[in-house]
């Protein structure tokens, strides 16, 4: 059975406190868009190992042991029977980007094993395997538009529409750390609600719909700003980092014509 995980782009970015757990209390918008990995999963009751990985596309390192998808694994056995998998992951979507991509692939691969196997594992059971496994992969265990706070696992239902807009996503092949991106930043609350910003029109957020690590990001990567310029030089009518960088995505009104401003990775498709 097999599934594409999808990438995230996040709408405004508040950091607003830091929080005696370490982590850090945050407001966003996340939105799903179509850029996405692959990932297959298929019964092998023969293999030697319960969990078997098989990467392709771009590169991941690192011990199996490490990966979400082993992690979820084991969490998900702790809940119901599982059976011997070796799992196919096409990995297309950048790391270091802030678009999520192996967030994605764990809360897709828990939404995969869970109705293929029919495990009846809840909506809330699947998010709270979700949630320790990292800051992103409760949202894609729902895939839709939501106002995210707390440490960005909490979800507000919102009503966004951007099925009008093109996107372009761009990649300017900077490997932004999470960690450090959140130690440059000072907690601060934002001076107009995330949830009054998005209900004006989308021509009027440049000014008012924020993410607090962009000043930051560009200060030390100044490719990632020239980036989010280039973007509406070729017409957009917002443009903004997504989470803690590097990728800058730009909405358009129509097909963006990018490729003559952008010569690093990117992706031009149709908003979900």
């Amino acid at each position: 059975m097999i599934c594409f995980p999808n990438a995230k782009i996040n709408l405004g970015l508040y950091i607003t406190e830091k929080r005696p757990d370490g982590f850090h209390t945050i407001e966003s918008i996340f939105y799903p868009i179509g850029w996405n990995d692959a990932l297959e999963i298929i019964e092998t009751p023969n293999a030697k190992n319960e969990f078997t990985l098989e990467l392709s596309g771009i590169s991941i390192g690192g011990n199996i042991e490490d990966n979400l998808l082993y992690k979820a694994f084991q969490l998900m056995k702790e809940k119901r029977t599982l059976p011997k998998l070796t799992v196919y992951l096409y990995k297309a979507l950048p790391m270091g980007a802030g678009l999520g991509g192996g967030s994605a692939d764990c809360a897709f691969f828990i939404n995969l094993v869970n109705t293929h196997f029919k495990l009846n594992l809840s909506e809330e059971e699947r998010l709270a395997i979700a949630r320790p496994l990292g800051s992103d992969c409760a949202f894609f265990i729902k895939n839709e538009p939501l106002f995210a706070h707390q440490k960005g696992d909490v979800f507000k239902d919102i009503n966004l529409d951007l099925s009008d807009y093109y996107i372009a996503v761009a990649f300017p092949n900077v490997h932004s750390n999470t960690k450090e991106a959140y130690s440059l930043v000072t907690p601060q609350h934002p001076q107009l609600s995330l949830l009054e910003i998005i209900k004006q029109p989308v021509n009027t957020w440049k000014d008012v719909l924020i993410n607090n690590f962009e000043k930051s990001i560009f200060t030390k990567y100044p490719i990632v700003e020239k980036t989010k310029q280039d973007l509406y030089t070729a017409g957009a009518v917002y443009a903004s980092m997504s989470g803690s960088g590097s990728a800058v995505f730009g909405l358009f009104n129509e097909v963006p014509q990018i490729n003559t401003l952008i010569k690093f990775p990117h992706w031009i498709g149709k908003m979900i």
